[in-house]
């Protein structure tokens, strides 16, 4: 009996069949660079801890890392991916890409919530801050959302600008509020983004984020399912109304819980996910992992530049990332008003650089052949 032809395995095999691995090349490439300069990261700051030290049982460098190190990493970790699991989320319900707690009044409404509880609870605890925090971020979220819903035209550029000026409006009342009442230095703890308070027993609050993008995950489809609009929504049986503020208050509150810890945190939940978009597509659970990771990555690499760039002082993270933020967000504009919401791909950028093939144009008649 005459053996079978071996079949080439994208011929005899449908994609369906093809073993998959377990994570990704980019998740893995993601993730792996995370760890090494979160490691890396430890050893950064204006007291030398080394690996020898470490590993010697020195109590001085073990003391400082278990106590302000490793929760700053831990926190840097959450906060990055926290912010930008929220703007993932808030782009994808509002079918915008340029929604972001930043555009969307939602970090402006937490500092308003902080505000609030300092001038009635003056001794309140973390906790309490944060709960007004989140009533704040959550009722500044869903007004935004409802009023840009009934918008006649949602030009992409129109929507954040409108966020942006609400914010403006709340923050303009934060700070009135704080200079009658004489708290604007009390407020400027979370006007300003930075990790060089936390410490061991302080941030814990932030651990909230995990839970919190875990349910972004199981409900990943419905959310994908409301982004498609309200008649979508409906003929597939999906509550379009709930989902969507189910996901608004979602995101309002991991931003509410970072902003209570490290407080104003920029441009992450903006940036991020559109760079991921780009090259992976706008399906949100594919994306997420994605998405979470290059966040905190981001955001370490950021607080590391602050520590570096004049050690042994270091600058707020808020400064870092608010200039590199603020230019990969102009290109961003020019790239979502040319393209779109297409990925890149190699045919488009080749067509970003003008170095598209042009089809070359017959000039023959049809007496040139004989």
């Amino acid at each position: 009996m005459q053996n079978a032809p071996k079949l080439h395995p994208v011929q005899g095999i449908t994609p369906a069949l093809l073993p998959r691995s377990s994570m990704p090349r980019s998740t893995a490439i993601l993730l792996t660079l995370t760890i090494v300069i979160g490691l890396a990261s430890l050893l950064v700051g204006a007291a030398d801890v080394t690996p020898l030290s470490l590993l010697s049982g020195d109590a001085e460098s073990l003391e400082l890392l278990l106590i302000s190190r490793l929760p700053r990493l831990l926190a840097i970790l959450c906060t990055g991916a926290g912010m930008s699991i929220a703007g993932l989320i808030m782009q994808q319900l509002c079918a915008n890409k340029f929604v972001s707690p930043t555009t969307g009044a939602t970090i402006s409404s937490a500092q308003f919530g902080i505000l609030i509880a300092l001038l009635f609870m003056p001794d309140s605890t973390t906790w309490s801050r944060a709960a007004f925090a989140f009533a704040a971020a959550i009722l500044g979220t869903w007004i935004f959302v409802w009023f840009i819903l009934r918008m006649p035209m949602k030009d992409p550029v129109m929507v954040p600008l409108v966020g942006i000026m609400f914010g403006n409006v709340i923050g303009g009342i934060t700070s009135f509020l704080a200079f009658r009442f004489d708290m604007t230095q009390a407020l400027s703890t979370w006007l300003v983004g930075h990790f060089s308070l936390v410490l061991r027993g302080n941030y814990e609050l932030v651990y909230l984020v995990v839970p919190l993008i875990a349910i972004a995950w199981i409900y990943a489809k419905w959310f994908n399912i409301v982004g498609m609009g309200r008649d979508f929504s409906k003929n597939l049986g999906v509550n379009y109304t709930f989902v969507l503020f189910s996901g608004l208050s979602i995101a309002a509150m991991i931003t509410a819980s970072i902003v209570t810890v490290v407080g104003s945190i920029s441009y992450i939940g903006l940036i991020v996910p559109n760079l991921v978009a780009i090259f992976k597509g706008d399906d949100l659970r594919s994306t997420l992992a994605d998405t979470a990771l290059f966040g905190a990555l981001f955001v370490l690499c950021c607080d590391l530049i602050g520590r570096l760039i004049i050690l042994p002082y270091e600058l707020p993270i808020e400064l870092i990332i608010g200039t590199l933020g603020s230019l990969i967000f102009i290109v961003l504009i020019f790239y979502r008003l040319r393209f779109g919401r297409r990925s890149l791909n190699k045919d488009l950028l080749m067509k970003l650089f003008g170095l598209e093939k042009k089809t070359p144009v017959c000039t023959c008649t049809n007496g040139g052949a004989r």
